[in-house]
């Protein structure tokens, strides 16, 4: 076939080899059809109407691909399914879908806020996502006749005043400790305040006016209270104004005590506002966002201006970034004309990566009236955020004078926190490529490496608890961590704690890998030496699994960091790794996080099971010792409630009218 004549066999019905000859020579070219899907799903799709609306697309498994709006559905979702989209991420998805859901709407903003909305909520694979498990701190002021000022982070009350929310925690703390110099107000619990006979400490160093024992009147507090409101707001100058009209009224009537007071308020603030007049430029309420790419990664950056106040920053590290290349393609109702690109008409992968973040950000935290962003933000969005807020929302590109330094500043910080990330995790792929060459793990794909890793934790035989963290994809997979509560031993039995553990770990794993409904770790670390080690052989034979997949985690000589060594169950020789490989740096990460894990599980079990626990030590005659005797012999304090003073008195150090005394005190 001439290559001339091409254009008239086209399209093609299915995988097809041609031989083109051509006067440079002769070669063959392979055309694939594009992808069959179900007639059902393409009928779907012809039947959506030509409304606003959200689409989800499903693979096979009911796993979510992607969450989209439109202003068009029809004529958005038929793009996928019409073009032929090749190699592309596009086209590796479009292969993938299976099932789709669409819902409509009234308006193009409602559809932007349900898409991101669903985006948060569902996960999907294609889409840029932020997750942050982490809720902002916020300033509360506590409903109270003498109001409390307090770091809070949850759930808001209305019957309480919140301000925030702030980027850290430092910053809440660094405001309560303005507001106790400048207005002086308490932060003491209410169960204090209730039963104070004299001040504080804070009252000696002019930090809190003692509303407790009555040196300040509910007038002058309520005053205070109200002054500490209008500061957050952003009102210092005129609560300085009007400071001064007081102190000099009080001077006239010759009060000078409470001139002096109001005097060294008003220097107190001033020292506020001289520190902040150079940050703020009038601004009261303002978000910073900058956003950096490389590498494949992305980190948007928001600063934050509450009050008039800087209040420092905080890094947002997306997920998917790299798909959203492809798709943006797509993003628009028609095809993008040909050198759009080239007149900035397509969207840049930062000023995706931006849109993403404050259309996923701001659905659960307020929006300030100005965004100062390094990337243009479509109106559409924040025709949004003020439909969703009712309130005038502004976003600024290309910022003067204050605010350009802000984002300048905003902007270094992305720069730099995306480098340490990368830094990070080049770091961490590098030393679980160290850890599979020093095991010899045979893996094709270093990101699919599992390892799981167990420890126990109890105190003195009490409240035994298991833990199971995991690692999986370069990094640590808290979602993933579980913990066992270990029931049926004898108190303080390490080895049979470990036998449970694994034994409801993996009997049902195993016979789902036989399956090939699920996927065994390849390896499993074990906190301990041989004798936990030959416990876990034990029952990885009963359950026919690899013992090549155990490794013990042995302490060194004198138990020092560094020179741990690893115990195997299928009979290789000990490994030491040496103190300065990455492998075992990566094994020395793993078991301390499941150390940290089991440790926090077990205070906590400790702390709910010892209802009158405390109330042992409260006994006279009952120190640690003789606690903790009671404790291992009866299994916690449960055990002990549960005894006869005979029993208890046949404990180590119990003597019978001793053990009568417990027995009273615990019924």
């Amino acid at each position: 076939m001439v290559v001339d004549d091409f254009a008239k066999y086209v399209p093609l019905p299915a995988a097809i080899h041609l031989r083109i000859v051509h006067n440079t020579g002769t070669f063959t070219l392979t055309m694939t059809a594009p992808h069959e899907f179900d007639p059902q799903l393409l009928s779907e799709v012809a039947a959506l109407p030509a409304m606003p609306g959200v689409y989800r697309y499903f693979d096979a498994e009911g796993g979510v691909l992607y969450v989209g709006k439109a202003r068009d559905l029809k004529k958005r979702v038929s793009t996928y399914f019409q073009k032929n989209h090749g190699g592309t991420r596009i086209g590796h998805m479009v292969t993938k879908i299976a099932r789709m859901e669409t819902t409509v709407v009234r308006s193009e903003a409602e559809a932007l806020l349900l898409e991101n909305n669903l985006i948060k909520s569902l996960n999907p694979k294609f889409n840029i996502l932020f997750r942050d498990d982490k809720s902002y701190p916020y300033l509360k002021l506590a409903s109270h006749s003498f109001p409390r000022v307090a770091y809070y982070r949850g759930a808001v009350e209305k019957k309480h005043r919140y301000f925030g929310p702030y980027p850290s925690a430092w910053a809440v703390k660094e405001t309560i400790l303005l507001l106790q110099k400048v207005f002086k107000l308490r932060t003491c619990e209410d169960t204090v305040f209730n039963n104070r006979t004299r001040p504080c400490l804070l009252y000696q160093i002019k930090r809190c006016s003692a509303p407790c024992v009555g040196h300040v009147t509910p007038e002058q507090y309520a005053l205070d209270v109200a002054n500490a409101e209008r500061f957050l707001q952003g009102q210092a100058e005129e609560i300085l104004t009007e400071l001064e009209k007081q102190m000099r009224g009080h001077a006239e009537k010759l009060e000078f005590e409470q001139a002096a007071e109001l005097r060294n308020q008003m220097s107190a603030l001033s020292k506020v506002l001289h520190q902040q007049s150079m940050e703020t430029g009038g601004d009261k309420d303002v978000d910073i966002l900058a956003v950096k790419v490389h590498g494949g990664k992305a980190c948007v950056n928001l600063a934050m201006v509450r009050g008039g106040r800087h209040l420092g920053d905080r890094p947002y590290f997306p997920t998917h970034v790299e798909h959203a290349a492809d798709l943006a393609g797509l993003d628009g109702d028609s095809p993008q004309p040909a050198g759009a690109e080239a007149a900035g008409k397509i969207k840049s992968l930062e000023a995706l990566v931006l849109e993403a973040f404050v259309a996923q950000h701001y659905i659960d935290v307020p929006v300030p009236p100005v965004l100062v962003c390094s990337q243009p933000v479509d109106k559409e969005l924040i025709a949004a955020l003020i439909m969703q807020t009712g309130n005038k929302v502004t976003a600024i590109h290309q910022p003067r004078e204050q605010r350009r330094i802000w984002l300048e500043m905003a902007q270094k910080n992305a720069d730099l926190q995306l480098a340490r990330l990368l830094a990070e995790q080049g770091s961490q792929q590098a030393r679980t490529r160290a850890l599979a060459e020093a095991l010899e793990l045979a893996l094709d794909n270093l990101d699919a490496l599992r390892i799981e890793c167990f420890d126990i934790s109890h105190t003195a035989g009490e409240s035994t608890q298991a833990s199971c963290v995991v690692f999986h994809g370069h990094k640590m997979q808290s979602a993933e961590y579980r913990r066992y509560n270990i029931d049926g031993i004898t108190p303080g039995d390490d080895y049979a704690a470990m036998r449970q553990v694994l034994m409801r770990r993996y009997s049902k794993l195993a016979e789902a890998a036989r399956n090939n409904t699920a996927r065994l770790p390849d390896l499993v670390l074990i906190d301990g030496g041989k004798g936990q080690v030959s416990m876990a052989r034990q029952v990885f034979e009963e359950l026919g699994l690899d013992l090549g997949l155990i490794a013990g985690v042995e302490k060194g000589e004198g138990r020092k960091v560094g020179l741990e060594e690893l115990v195997f169950a299928d009979g290789r020789e000990k490994v030491y790794l040496g103190r300065d490989s990455a492998a075992l740096m990566l094994i020395a990460q793993i078991r301390d996080e499941a150390h940290r894990f089991a440790i926090t599980g077990m205070r906590a079990k400790r702390a709910k099971v010892r209802v009158g626990a405390s109330r042992l030590e409260d006994i006279a005659g009952i120190g640690p010792k003789r606690r903790a005797n009671l404790l291992q012999r009866f299994g916690g304090i449960r055990g002990v409630t549960s005894a006869s003073a005979e029993d208890i008195a046949t404990v180590e150090g119990i003597s019978r009218e001793l053990a009568e005394e417990i027995y009273r005190v615990l019924h």
